[in-house]
């Protein structure tokens, strides 16, 4: 039989969809590095359609895993990470959370069917909203003391089964034996009510993201990759840290899956974005001053030979042209007159302007005076719709191997660490997606983006929408 009919057949005999979620996954570690250490894993990859799977833009965590579950892009979405600057103000922010996301899910798609789900910490799901099923929510929890699950009884089973449940961990923090304790204590947790939901609830579509792995790997990245620039040496204590944490995750999802009946469900493995060395952060805020942009009226707080935060500054509005957010990538806002209370540039000069700004940024060398692949996206460029808050530049700079720090006062831009705590990694582009379809014995490799989740999902349930992406089976 040949591959597409073992795909035909697979199709024909899918009763139920499972989707394990491991937020920032990379393919070269999941599908190449760790496979042959990870048996269950291995055996579902080695039956699957799989590859890399192309992140959105901005590859982050919010709102990759809605973009995945709506087949929306983040302008659509209105969401362009974890926080979002107010419209009309300066620094006055909102952050990201269920009720933001308007746009249909596979979920609500398939309950017109009378399908029922089981969602577990899929983000943002905080707080959580009525489903055809049940729901848990996910790391933005503020913690176990609120309502975090549909219908509310469900709270009680779940704190009568494992006690307070673990919604994230503080990963950046020096205590690493801590983080990396509460990091297994809060995956054996979730695998024990993803089990019991499992077992005693009906359903057809079950999907969870365990936000561990990119805790694991933010915390733990520079003591395990001797190519990072802080690597400590072979004898340091947490060098094994991130290939034992995939090991308990391949022993969590070997003991779910006895509990399917493969031959009649589907599991997909995915996530959001990949992961890679952080090589350092750059002072976005401070390289911006040296070029004039923007303007401080309190420059001597600089030279205090501390950290400065932004809300720190005296910001001369009257003088300014732009000003930035830190993160994983750089959000870049343009002082434009008659938007911002005090802006300066004329509407008119607002695209000029902006071309001026970003081709200086792009032109940013590294440290030693390298080329830089720096890329900057105009929101309104790459989405067909930019909805809401949306940053006026949204910047990776060198291609996201450097992450942008929102603090400034230091005798450089360039800076060997994270300006927030420690945090060893920056997030990559490409992420990972396998399908296992009932009675497959033979894999394929394939390239998708992440745009594809959702119609191949619907696929599998025999429903086509129009949404960005397209079904690969």
């Amino acid at each position: 039989m040949s591959f597409d009919e073992k795909v035909k057949n697979g199709l024909e005999n899918v009763k139920k969809v499972f989707v394990i979620g491991l937020d920032s996954a990379p393919p070269e570690l999941l599908f190449s590095r760790f496979l042959d250490d990870l048996p269950n894993i291995k055996w579902l990859v080695e039956r699957s359609i799989y590859g890399p799977m192309q992140s959105t833009i901005p590859a982050i965590t919010i709102p990759a895993w809605m973009v995945m579950a709506t087949g929306k892009t983040p302008g659509e979405l209105g969401l362009y990470g974890f926080r979002h600057r107010k419209k009309g103000t300066y620094n006055d922010i909102w952050i990201a959370h269920s009720l933001m996301v308007k746009e249909k899910a596979v979920w609500h798609y398939i309950a017109e069917k009378g399908k029922k789900s089981i969602l577990v910490g899929i983000p943002p799901s905080y707080p959580p909203k009525p489903i055809n099923g049940w729901l848990v929510s996910c790391f933005i929890t503020p913690d176990a003391s609120v309502d975090y699950t549909y219908p509310k009884e469900l709270k009680g089973e779940i704190e009568s089964l494992v006690g307070e449940y673990i919604f994230d961990v503080v990963f950046r923090k020096e205590n690493r034996d801590e983080v990396k304790e509460q990091l297994w204590e809060m995956t054996e947790k979730r695998f024990e009510v993803i089990r019991y939901l499992i077992e005693e609830k009906d359903w057809d579509y079950f999907q969870f993201v365990e936000i561990g792995l990119d805790r694991v790997h933010h915390a733990f990245w520079k003591y395990f990759d001797e190519n990072h620039h802080l690597y400590p040496g072979d004898d340091n204590p947490y060098r094994n840290v991130i290939p034992d944490y995939y090991k308990l995750l391949d022993k969590e999802i070997g003991k779910t899956l006895k509990l399917l009946d493969l031959d009649e469900t589907a599991v997909l493995i995915v996530s959001d974005h990949g992961i890679k060395a952080m090589k350092g952060a750059f002072a976005i805020n401070q390289w911006l001053i040296e070029e004039g942009l923007l303007k401080i009226k309190n420059p001597e707080i600089l030279k205090d030979g501390r950290q400065v935060r932004f809300n720190e500054l005296k910001v001369d509005w009257s003088k300014t042209t732009a000003w930035a957010w830190g993160g994983y990538y750089s959000r870049v806002f343009l002082n434009v007159k008659g938007r911002e209370p005090q802006g300066i540039i004329p509407p008119e000069k607002f695209h000029p302007v902006r071309d001026e700004v970003a081709e200086l940024i792009k032109n940013i060398r590294g440290p030693n005076g390298e080329k830089w692949d720096t890329k900057v996206f105009y929101p309104e460029d790459i989405y067909p719709i930019a909805k809401g808050d949306k940053p006026d530049m949204m910047v990776y700079l060198d291609d996201l191997n450097w992450r942008a720090a929102g603090t400034l006062g230091y005798e450089t831009p360039y800076l060997l660490e994270n300006d927030l705590g420690p945090d060893d990694a920056v997030h990559a582009e490409y992420g990972v997606f396998s399908l296992y379809l009932p009675g497959m014995d033979e894999s394929k490799q394939t390239q998708l983006t992440i745009y594809d989740f959702a119609p191949t999902v619907l696929r599998l349930f025999g429903m086509r929408k129009l949404l960005n992406g397209k079904s690969i089976v």
